[in-house]
């Protein structure tokens, strides 16, 4: 088991306590383009998500703790979470992502 730092309670907890949301950043597609989306379309985005090896911005939920929502890049070659951050918190930059990594492999948190 490991653990995942929940950027909300600002403390790891063991992974039980969490479940995966999907795909973060992902943008529903607002009325109006809804009303003119094919049904081929309109099934790409219910269905069809990056399926990236290495790292990956992920939603998830702490919902055996504080029941919030929080995104994540994880590392799905060696499934190891490079760093997490609060939802409305922009896509993390490559840059914050290695600055986060490095901090990661001296000892010190994410």
């Amino acid at each position: 088991m490991f653990e995942i730092h929940c950027p909300y309670c600002d403390e790891k907890r063991p992974e039980i306590e969490f479940a995966y949301a999907g795909e973060a950043h992902y943008v529903r597609p607002n009325a109006k383009e809804q009303a003119v989306m094919s049904d081929e379309d309109w099934s790409r985005y219910m269905f069809i998500r990056n399926n990236i090896r290495g790292e990956h911005a992920e939603r998830w939920w702490h919902n055996a703790g504080c029941n919030m929502f929080f995104n994540a890049i994880r590392d799905t070659v060696s499934d190891k979470f490079v760093m997490t951050y609060k939802m409305g918190k922009p896509r993390r930059t490559p840059a914050q992502i290695d600055k986060a990594r490095t901090a990661q492999n001296d000892g010190a948190e994410s």
